[in-house]
């Protein structure tokens, strides 16, 4: 390979590599935390359906990149200003990302292949999307894990839904309202995380991945290094957050939450006062919803809420314009979500969010099948 060759590998935003029997994927765009592209969603999905046809590759690994000077990261979701760009102009692009997005967490909960997810550093949102589905989901110290799109005016995709609903109790009702961060002991304990693993080991770890000439030898290399995690703090909050969380509706969650002087349930509250009114009581619907439905049923109705989010009408409008301004364009950190206050969300615009705009046939995600 030239210079100019290596330099434009370089540049990818998602570095492809075959080592022996192995598939390495490189996020790499560490400038920005890693965040997800509509390049980098194709390049990893044709790699990924690449290896799975090859009877040569035993195995995939998934790790970030990194770069001096900015913090590590697998990946810290979605190109936010691009969504803010994009849906101001009417980009077909945007669509096309989160279609083939989702067409790809669906291809990682599903694929044939051992695929280790090395979740090191900043886990969010479409990074989520990319390790939850991993057959084994590798931690440190370092690994901080959430879906903090109620912030920006969203609701927790790319699947959230659905693996948020299989967290015991109601912690993922808490995690999609909140997007309360999770270290490592909290990440395994509600079963976003498989193995804990020393971050100084990682390149290490990884060689050995590489090795590998059988599937069965990805965990037993992972499994050597295991570490055992502390005891989860958040366990311990485990039956407040199931009594205000099973609440019926927003409101409800509240109040219960506003009835308990408790340190916790206070600093709870504080969390969720600054976020979208209307994307909380839709998550919140949501994870509900998703409790009872199929991997790929949830993710088209997942492709059904962010069309409504990007594309209002018929009285259906969402948050994300707006939340993505004050977070990250303006920085101001003052949204004017609308509405402004719990109280004045309407339960039938709710309900709306979940009213497909396409026929079942003509959904972007047809295809998808458990």
């Amino acid at each position: 390979m030239n210079p100019q060759e290596a330099s434009a590998a370089d540049a990818a935003p998602v570095l492809v590599e075959r080592h022996g029997r192995v598939g390495l994927l490189i996020v790499n765009r560490p400038q920005a935390l890693n965040a997800l592209d509509l390049q980098a969603v194709r390049r990893l999905t044709q790699a990924l359906r690449d290896w799975a046809a090859d009877p040569e590759v035993i195995g995939v690994v998934l790790r970030g990149a990194t770069r001096e000077g900015r913090p590590v990261a697998l990946c810290a979701g979605g190109d936010i200003k691009f969504f803010h760009r994009a849906g101001l102009a009417g980009d077909p692009d945007l669509d096309a990302f989160f279609t083939e997005e989702y067409a790809l967490n669906h291809l990682i909960h599903r694929y044939p292949k051992p695929y280790v997810a090395l979740m090191d550093g900043v886990v969010m949102g479409g990074g989520m999307g990319i390790s939850q589905g991993a057959s084994l989901r590798v931690l440190t110290e370092r690994s901080v894990l959430a879906m903090p799109e109620t912030n920006i005016g969203l609701f927790p995709d790319v699947g959230g839904g659905w693996f948020l609903a299989r967290c015991p109790g109601r912690l993922g009702e808490y995690l999609a309202l909140s997007g309360q961060g999770l270290h490592a002991p909290d990440a395994i304990a509600c079963g976003l995380g498989d193995v804990l693993v020393e971050s100084a080991g990682l390149g290490e770890l990884c060689e050995q991945l590489l090795r590998a000439r059988e599937p069965g030898e990805l965990r037993d290399i992972v499994s050597r290094c295991a570490r055992t995690p502390s005891p989860s703090p958040l366990l311990a909050r485990r039956e407040a957050i199931d009594r205000h969380f099973a609440q019926p509706d927003l409101p409800a969650v509240l109040a219960s939450l506003e009835a308990d002087s408790g340190e916790f349930a206070q600093g709870v509250l504080e969390q969720l006062r600054p976020r979208s009114p209307l994307m909380m009581a839709v998550s919140l619907e949501l994870v509900r919803r998703a409790r009872g439905m199929a991997l790929a049923d949830e993710l088209r109705m997942e492709r059904d809420l962010m069309h409504h989010c990007f594309h209002p009408a018929d009285g259906v409008h969402g948050d994300a314009i707006e939340g993505i301004r004050a977070l990250a364009i303006d920085k101001d950190r003052q949204p004017r979500w609308n509405p402004a206050s719990v109280d004045q969300v309407d339960p039938r615009a709710v309900r709306e969010f979940f009213r497909s705009p396409w026929a079942p046939e003509a959904h972007p995600l047809a295809a998808l099948r458990d």
